[in-house]
């Protein structure tokens, strides 16, 4: 059985539906998998066993005639026999419908016509359970996994090496991600914590830990937000993963990740680090596992992240 999922969304959206993709493949062992994700995403595939091929469509972009030719093509080419669909725009769903795909699942929306197995979408609850509830409309009933990933033998080297270069490999470390992703601030989504509060986690850290280093995780969009850190933090030290795959190594070595709702976190999840996360406009229920020990989300009582006390965040770090 050949079989189709369209995955809109970042790098976090894919890895949170990971646990979904581990369900099909355990009840179907000999189906192909293939998704259809957005070409800031395709890069999140490298650490997930359970997929054969990743094909790209732009759904955010302001997609033509063309544009949807080609997507409907590119579906036909590869015969599939059931599709899964987070994609709620009836565009898409005529495609697929006009594509001849026998099963079509998604979720109950006034767009949903052109699918033939629907569910009522229950937005109140942890995302990858929401995810993992389309199964039923197939009649799987099994529990949703855990977040998990597979980080190549590669990948794993390469954290390794970082280790050694940084002279952190013996000593243990702690990881602090603060970035956002660039779409993420476009979107007037605010989830930076301010640098001075920042400043402050990390001397007290320093002072009272002080053989343990600290480690920025720096990407593309990071660049501002670690060049500051350093300038009032001297002694920290610097990694910047190539692809997730590193990325997701580097983070798995670590004895704690400090970090906002973002992609890195939802890896540190995955990898089984002991986790805190800081929660400004998105929500802690949504966003981290229910009843898991390792993972401890700091909500502000506003939509601002900003308005997190440092002291609440440094009272976690210390309860360990």
């Amino acid at each position: 059985m050949r079989v189709l999922v369209l995955i809109p969304g970042g790098i976090s959206d894919q890895i949170l539906f990971f646990p979904t993709l581990q369900t099909l493949k355990n009840k179907y062992p000999q189906a192909t998998i293939d998704v259809i994700v957005e070409p800031r995403s395709k890069n999140s595939y490298r650490i997930c066993k359970h997929v054969q091929e990743v094909l790209v469509f732009d759904f955010q972009d302001r997609n033509g005639l063309a544009d949807y030719l080609n997507l409907l093509g590119m579906i036909r080419d590869r015969e599939y026999e059931l599709v899964i669909t987070l994609e709620q725009n009836w565009i898409v769903n005529f495609l697929l419908w006009l594509d001849g795909i026998p099963t079509r699942v998604g979720y109950q929306s006034s767009n949903s016509w052109f699918l033939n197995c629907t569910i009522p979408k229950n937005t109140d609850q942890y995302i990858p359970f929401m995810y993992h509830d389309l199964l039923k409309a197939l009649k799987i009933d099994d529990p949703c996994p855990d977040l998990s990933v597979n980080v190549p033998r590669e990948d794993i080297e390469w954290a390794e090496s970082e280790q050694k270069r940084l002279k952190i490999k013996d000593t243990g470390y702690i990881i602090i991600h603060g970035g956002a992703s660039i779409l993420t601030a476009y979107q007037g989504i605010n989830k930076i914590y301010p640098v001075p509060k920042w400043q402050r986690v990390i001397e007290d850290i320093r002072m009272k830990q002080p053989d343990i280093p600290i480690v920025l995780l720096c990407g593309p969009d990071d660049l501002e937000w670690t060049t500051e850190i350093v300038s009032l933090c001297p002694y920290v030290k610097v990694v910047s993963p190539p692809d997730i795959g590193k990325l997701a190594a580097i983070i798995a070595g670590a004895n704690l990740m400090l970090c906002t709702d973002s992609a890195p976190m939802q890896l540190a999840i995955a990898v089984g680090v002991y986790t805190i996360a800081l929660f400004g406009p998105t929500k802690t229920t949504k966003l981290l596992p229910p009843k898991c020990d390792r993972v401890f989300g700091i909500q502000s009582l506003s939509s601002q992240i900003a308005d997190i006390p440092t002291d609440k965040i440094l009272e976690q770090i210390w309860k360990q």
